[in-house]
């Protein structure tokens, strides 16, 4: 039977505090991928950069905490699976983030919780009442809003970025499925390992020697940042509830919006900020219903990966 009993409040408190420090690191890791992929640095070196050296952080944790029995696995076909989803959701992120606004692809991404809502009728035959039907078509007038054809943000990149939402949400039902047999830490290094050897397979092509040493600690440091932020996300999940820790997932706004500013002069339009709400407001309440029915998705379109 399970445990009812609710966290204590230092538990909670720590989980809160690990859930706005991940979303600061991955709004880091977004900010340096931007900056790289603007550089000239080809998506797929950012791609394998993010999975390799993410194994820097996740490496010893896992030796720590769980010890290397923890990667075995009788399921290495459901993590191939599920990592090259994820890759290709990060994959759409990391070309959208060079085109566009890092505050205009995070407003766009967090579209995911309302693909996850429309994907569970057809993938897990889940029961979707009007109240989150109505949150995703709120949300999604949101995304209308943002986009405003022929104007703002309307271009391929802003598509490609929906796009990356909608294979994130088919990623995370995947995690839902892999998460009853594997420990967390052991999804997160099979994705970080499939998607270092895939992606190495673009780099005799796509791939080039960093321009110098400061760009080398930046592909490094892309991979490290991933890292410790889906550790973040781990613990801040494993301390407090998910209707707690979820709602923080869109503080990552407000890091994309102030770095955006600060270091490549974006200002944020107002329809936006609009329709960012409309979207951040719709997958709330899903958050919401999902928690209060047992189940629940994570905001963040770039956290599981």
């Amino acid at each position: 039977m399970a445990d009812l009993t609710p966290p204590p409040a230092s538990a909670v408190a720590r989980g809160i505090i690990n859930i706005l420090l991940a979303m600061a690191l991955f709004t880091a890791q977004d900010a340096i991928a931007k900056y790289l992929a603007e550089a000239g640095v080809s998506i797929w070196q950012l791609m394998f950069c993010r999975a390799f050296f993410a194994f820097l952080p996740i490496l010893p944790l896992i030796h720590a905490r769980h010890g290397w029995a923890a990667l075995r696995t009788h399921r290495p076909r459901d993590h191939l699976a599920r990592a090259l989803v994820a890759m290709a959701a990060l994959l759409c992120f990391f070309y959208g983030v060079r085109v566009i606004p890092l505050a205009d692809a995070y407003a766009l991404s967090f579209t995911a919780p309302l693909f996850m809502t429309a994907l569970s009728v057809p993938l897990l035959g889940e029961r979707v009442g009007w109240h989150r039907w109505s949150a995703v078509a709120v949300g999604f007038v949101g995304v209308v809003v943002m986009i405003r054809p022929g104007a703002g943000v309307f271009e391929p990149a802003a598509l490609v970025v929906l796009a990356g939402a909608l294979l994130y949400a088919l990623g995370i039902i995947l995690v839902r499925g892999l998460s009853a047999t594997e420990a967390s830490l052991t999804i997160v290094f099979y994705f970080s390992l499939f998607g270092s050897l895939v992606s190495a397979l673009a780099l005799p092509v796509a791939g080039t020697w960093p321009a110098d040493w400061r760009a080398g600690a930046l592909m490094a440091a892309l991979g490290v940042v991933g890292g410790l932020a889906q550790l973040c996300l781990t613990r801040a999940y494993a301390l407090a509830p998910v209707a707690v820790i979820a709602p923080f997932d869109y503080t990552a706004m407000i890091w994309a919006v102030l770095v955006g500013l600060t270091v490549f002069g974006d200002v944020p339009q107002l329809p936006v900020v609009a329709g960012a709400a409309l979207v951040i407001a719709g997958g709330i309440y899903i958050i919401h219903r999902e928690t209060r029915g047992g189940t629940a998705g994570v905001a963040r379109p770039n956290a599981a990966v």
